[in-house]
């Protein structure tokens, strides 16, 4: 597997993963997924201010792009970067790419970027390259834990896997009676297993919209838009009221879990969620209104941090997708048009009730320096690991043993 830094490059950079450890996050839980599938984004650099902008402390990313992670240095900003699905092969057969992957683009750039998870894949068991892929994944996650663990990463730096709505055999009515497809079972019992033994948790997009576009007639729109007045749907197994179709879907996970792993154990964390500005004259309900209505709802949901009804002491962590309106993004209209800012930064809507900070300098999304600001429990990390606050001597050991074994193959 090629990858973007020599050898010597990547020497240079591990002596900066011994710097002072950068800021740590703001409280928020909801972030942000920051795609970059066009041809007329702005730079890297003027991200972090956009991010401040509308009191935003976290982004995923779907790879981990040397010129992004060093737009993000010193800025507090918590990181989730992707190890990109053509990886996969290499990484799970060889677990010298693993290590080298991980020393490349995720310990050189340690602790200015903060980085705190790598996703492997981005729905892996249900894209176009599934058949050929789905037999790598828990394998690449395996060597990724432990080339993380061989760097001294693993406590800060959380491997999981994201996939859509598609594992499941049976949609989110009613969340109880969910499952995982047949098909995928032998693949996500082993994923339940990797996380449920290294604590981290299964990311899912959950999309209301998809759900609401594809049955207008029978998905209420405000409960769809999470709007707090929406009429609640009663799971008729449980007895437990869900006032949004968010809650069902992640609920609808969870049921799956309990169902393919005896009992469950691993949270669940929305990596993907939104709603279309515009759409093509057949894609029921993408309106900016709308999206403005589920994007707002969707940050004052997260910021109650009461969890789901069926966790309520889990609270719900969520990316809004997407940061950018993506003009080469293929499929309908409405794929291009998820951004909440347009490609020259402005806003493509005003979030409904979502207050714009006043001094966007004030915020963790703007720059270093600034003071801790937990989150709840006292977390002051996204996982409840941060790299605001390392083991730096076991750090700092495995990055000199990883210098002396390049060293040895110059």
């Amino acid at each position: 597997m090629a990858l973007h830094h020599s050898k010597l490059e990547l020497l240079m950079t591990l002596i900066v993963a011994l710097a002072a450890p950068s800021a740590a996050t703001s409280a928020s839980l909801v972030g942000v997924n920051y795609g970059r599938v066009a041809d007329n984004l702005p730079p890297p650099e003027s991200v972090p201010r956009l991010l401040a902008s509308i009191g935003v402390g976290r982004v995923r990313l779907y790879d981990a792009e040397p010129a992004v992670l060093h737009a993000f240095a010193n800025t507090g900003v918590e990181l989730v970067v992707g190890l990109p699905d053509r990886c996969l092969p290499a990484v799970a057969t060889d677990q010298a790419e693993a290590l080298e992957w991980a020393g490349a683009h995720v310990l050189a750039f340690l602790p200015a970027a903060k980085i705190v998870a790598v996703t492997v894949g981005n729905e892996v068991l249900t894209g176009v390259n599934s058949s050929s892929l789905a037999r790598y994944l828990v394998p690449a996650m395996e060597n990724l834990h432990a080339a993380l663990a061989a760097l001294g990463l693993d406590r800060d730096v959380a491997v999981t896997s994201a996939h859509s709505l598609a594992i499941l055999a049976t949609p989110s009515f009613p969340p109880s009676g969910s499952t995982f497809r047949p098909d995928l079972l032998p693949f996500v019992r082993d994923i339940l297993s990797f996380h449920a033994r290294t604590g981290s948790p299964l990311f899912v997009n959950a999309y209301p919209y998809f759900a609401y576009a594809e049955d207008p007639s029978r998905v209420a729109l405000d409960y769809a838009l999470l709007d707090p007045g929406a009429a609640a749907f009663i799971d008729p197994a449980t007895g437990l009221r869900y006032t949004n179709l968010l809650y069902a879907q992640v609920d609808a996970v969870y049921h799956a879990i309990a169902s393919a792993s005896k009992g469950g154990g691993v949270e669940v964390r929305v990596s993907e969620t939104g709603w279309p500005s515009e759409g093509d004259a057949n894609e029921t309900g993408a309106t900016s209104e709308n999206a403005a209505r589920y994007n707002g709802n969707l940050m004052r949901l997260v910021s109650q941090q009461k969890g789901t009804p069926l966790v309520p002491g889990t609270p719900l962590r969520a990316y809004v997708f997407a940061l950018f309106n993506e003009n080469q993004k293929a499929g309908p209209s409405s794929e291009r048009n998820f951004g909440l800012f347009k490609p020259d930064g402005t806003p493509t809507y005003q979030l409904s009730g979502v207050p714009v900070p006043q001094d966007s300098n004030s915020t963790a999304a703007s720059g270093a320096g600034q003071g801790t600001t937990a989150g709840p429990n006292g977390e002051s990390g996204y996982f409840s690991i941060s790299a605001a606050s390392p083991n730096w001597r076991r750090r700092e050991a495995a990055v000199i043993a990883l210098v002396i074994v390049l060293l040895r193959t110059l």
